[in-house]
């Protein structure tokens, strides 16, 4: 993998972050509108299609097998469950269904099916979005027959602290399938989690990551962990508000063009961290009352947020 031409030092992310706040917003706000309508929120729906029962060990997953409350496993929904799915994120004003699947990697027969649940997705207007795993030879190639415009694999934190999170998947098994997503013509979404115990030298880093590669990530999830009860991140401290949004801007200024999610989170964030997150630079909210298996914010305070910020879904 070829790092990008436009990749950062981690010297120049950490400086970034250290600029005074209002000096932070103020160039991350001058960015993103130069490459955005500042009001415009890109809105998407995310859909669980295959819970429970995987036998990776993230700490902050309800859904490893490895974990006190594992989920009970559950069978791939049927498409029928996805096209009323679609229809239903449609109506509520989403652009993107991402359909997510707690596997370590699918089946061939999986990516067959999930390749129909795909289509019916684009039938209805939406744009498609997938998160199954590590790919395997011509797994993404079929996705991108199939007509998937994103892939969700994200880094979650730098390399350097992944081994502290994570032991079944290696940080390069996640460099791999990003770049068999992009050398088969598929547009990646990837980010990270934020409140992990990790430090801010492993936040710089991990979007370091993503600037060296070949071409930047289009969309880029800043995720607040949700601590869950029975995994081994259920006591973390929670990630400062402030800090939050200083990766929020760094993201900015470093992927100008990047959509910017505001992500998981949201449902304990106050409606001022929100704003500020909205003014440096994150232009993209998942929609909904769940996030897989986690809360979200719901739909009628995102309606009554977007109208006290005089901001639109597009």
């Amino acid at each position: 993998m070829t790092p990008s031409q436009h990749a950062y030092s981690l010297d120049s992310i950490l400086e970034i972050y250290a600029r005074p706040f209002n000096d932070l917003i103020f160039e991350a706000q001058q960015i993103h509108r130069q490459h955005f309508d500042a009001n415009t929120i890109q809105c998407s729906t995310l859909l669980s299609i295959k819970t429970g029962g995987c036998p990776e060990d993230c700490g902050y997953c309800s859904q490893s097998v490895h974990h006190e409350n594992s989920l009970k496993p559950e069978a791939l929904m049927d498409i029928e469950a996805v096209r009323s799915a679609a229809a239903a994120a449609k109506a509520n004003g989403a652009q993107r269904l991402c359909m997510g699947a707690a596997w370590r990697s699918p089946h061939d027969k999986d990516i067959e099916k999930v390749a129909a649940m795909i289509q019916v997705v684009k039938a209805h207007g939406l744009e498609s979005c997938v998160t199954l795993g590590m790919l395997k030879s011509g797994q993404a190639e079929r996705l991108q027959a199939a007509g998937l415009d994103y892939y969700n694999h994200n880094l979650d934190t730098s390399p350097e602290f992944y081994g502290e999170v994570i032991h079944t998947r290696s940080f390069q098994d996640r460099l791999d399938t990003l770049e068999a997503v992009r050398d088969a013509g598929i547009k990646i979404c990837s980010g990270g989690i934020l409140g992990m115990g990790e430090s801010r030298r492993d936040r710089a880093r991990m979007l370091q990551v993503l600037s060296q590669l070949p071409q930047a990530p289009e969309s880029i999830p800043i995720n607040a962990l949700v601590p869950i009860p029975g995994t081994p991140l259920e006591a973390a401290t929670p990630i400062d508000g402030l800090e939050f949004v200083r990766t929020i801007a760094a993201a900015r200024i470093i992927f100008p063009q990047a959509y910017v999610r505001l992500s998981a989170g949201r449902e304990t964030m106050s409606d001022e961290l929100q704003a500020l997150a909205f003014l440096a630079g994150a232009n993209s909210i998942f929609l909904g009352d769940r996030l897989l298996t986690t809360s979200n914010a719901s739909s009628g305070h995102d309606q009554i947020l977007f109208e006290k910020l005089g901001l639109h879904a597009g």
